[in-house]
């Protein structure tokens, strides 16, 4: 039987913990240049945008950026796989989700750390597309990394879901006209999330676990 329903899922924050290879990557560039490491709460809230945005944002020239980040991906392909975990209960949540939903990710991590990333914590299996940043022009919060999954995974819009942990994941799936759902196992709040008026759940299990309830009442 042809699988109806689709579940996107942002990766750090939401299925994965890399917050400790995050930081020593972003350290390690800072280092490099001799510049002023920011404090490390600074960087941890701006995780989930892309990381020409995360640096920019934290004081690097624009003409310089680009340096930062192969710096950072120098030392993060490094560590990446020794300090990179699975958040609870996600193994679970994509099992609960196989046999009836196509499965994605939409990131603006790098398509082939997150595939690295997941072979490596054994869940790569579950995952029928990788939309990584560089695999579209415009990064969530624009639609366009969401629509591009669902067009590689022939889905519709109906019965589509994205789930993350930041409004950056949120405002993705609003404008691309999907349903969105939100986590408390990464980076946002329930309070950061609460305007959004999205169902909000604890981790990717009860997001899943929700998603599979909806389909059988139909």
């Amino acid at each position: 039987m042809a699988k109806t329903t689709t579940a996107l899922f942002d990766l750090d924050g939401t299925l994965i913990d890399s917050t400790e290879a995050i930081l020593e990557g972003f350290a390690f560039a800072f280092d490099f240049f001799g510049a002023p490491k920011p404090d490390e709460k600074t960087i941890v809230g701006l995780i989930g945008n892309p990381l020409a945005k995360m640096f920019v944002d934290l004081g690097v020239l624009e003409e310089q950026k680009q340096s930062y980040i192969d710096r950072y991906k120098e030392r993060y392909g490094i560590v990446c796989l020794q300090k990179t975990f699975l958040l609870p209960n996600v193994e679970e949540a994509l099992k609960t989700l196989k046999p009836i939903a196509k499965i994605g990710i939409v990131t603006t991590k790098s398509a082939v750390f997150s595939k690295k990333i997941l072979t490596h914590l054994g869940v790569q299996s579950y995952i029928d597309e990788i939309i990584g940043f560089e695999d579209a022009k415009n990064p969530k919060p624009n639609a366009e990394p969401i629509l591009l999954a669902l067009n590689r995974l022939g889905s519709s819009k109906e019965n589509a879901f994205m789930i993350g942990d930041t409004p950056i994941d949120i405002n993705a799936a609003i404008n691309a006209k999907i349903t969105p759902i939100g986590v408390l196992c990464g980076y946002s709040s329930a309070e950061v999330l609460a305007p959004y008026h999205c169902a909000i759940y604890a981790d990717a299990l009860e997001a899943a676990k929700a998603i599979a309830a909806l389909r059988s009442s139909k």
